[in-house]
């Protein structure tokens, strides 16, 4: 059974518009179905019914995942099952006829903005990690980057006499993002003083060596990103949830109470459609009208 996954893995990751944590989702999710499968007694694809996959989303749901996991992980199965009957390993499609769960798009909560000078503040010091979480904190609140964008950059990516970094968002899309002085103070002592040191033996001139790196120095780890801020959050006193997400819609949200045309976010942010962009501007509307309200003699 897992060959089957392998070669359709395998014949994702040639998709170049595919990213890396794209493919690790496909394989999360796949690897779950095809288990699941396998506890019911099927030893290949062209076994598994319509009710073998039907138990599979309703085990996800017994199991307490939320409906964006199980709309994903259903589109996994989707696709996943195109690929079998293109290469006639499992001629019917089993999943025809399971329904989606409803996904609830949820509205951007941001930090303030005395949250966010207190998060990126809160680490300092002179030992390499403590420069390293420092130049994280300050990019991902100056630049607005998905964790995966922040975990593939790479020294030749940071512009820093010019202010600017170069990332590689979705779909192989590159974007240029201008950094400010806190930011670009942060990550020019990380670069010069920190990272060198965590590399240690590693050839640092190396094109592929990731920019921030974990103490053994090797590629940091999406979840080291969130445990980062995390930290940070908790020991200034933020008591509320913080990750690499929040930290994205702070960056859009303060621009635009700052007087930042929408599209000028959509393309920082590296979003292809607008409307996805717009979930910032709907919560602004939402501030605008509450002010309306307070202080319109006619609101």
């Amino acid at each position: 059974m897992h060959r089957f996954l392998q070669e359709f893995l395998d014949a994702l990751d040639r998709d170049s518009s595919l990213s890396t944590s794209t493919l690790s989702a496909y394989r999360r999710d796949l690897t779950r179905y095809l288990e699941s499968c396998e506890a019911r007694g099927v030893t290949g694809p062209g076994e598994i019914t319509a009710e073998i996959a039907a138990a599979h989303v309703d085990g996800l749901r017994e199991s307490g995942r939320s409906a964006a996991t199980i709309a994903r992980s259903l589109s996994s199965l989707r696709r996943f099952h195109d690929h079998l009957r293109i290469t006639g390993d499992c001629p019917s499609d089993p999943t025809i006829g399971l329904t989606p769960p409803r996904v609830t798009r949820r509205e951007p909560d941001p930090l303030t903005v005395d949250e966010a000078r207190r998060l990126v503040s809160a680490v300092f010091g002179e030992n390499p990690l403590a420069m390293r979480d420092r130049a994280i904190l300050e990019i991902l609140y100056a630049a607005g980057l998905r964790v995966s964008e922040l975990t593939a950059l790479r020294e030749a990516d940071l512009l820093l006499a010019h202010a600017l970094i170069r990332v590689r968002g979705r779909g192989a899309r590159e974007r240029v993002v201008p950094l400010g002085q806190a930011a670009v103070d942060g990550l020019t002592r990380y670069a010069r003083f920190g990272r060198p040191s965590l590399l240690g033996p590693i050839d640092i001139e190396s094109d592929d060596a990731p920019f921030f790196v974990n103490a053994q120095g090797r590629a940091l780890s999406r979840m080291s990103v969130w445990k980062i801020i995390r930290t940070a959050a908790l020991a200034v006193g933020i008591d509320r949830a913080v990750n690499p997400q929040i930290l994205r819609h702070t960056f859009a949200a303060h621009l635009l109470d700052g007087g930042f045309d929408l599209r000028d976010v959509q393309h920082l942010l590296g979003h292809a459609d607008i409307s996805t962009t717009s979930i910032y501007s709907r919560a602004d509307d939402e501030r605008l009208q509450a002010l309306h309200r307070a202080y319109h003699p006619r609101a």
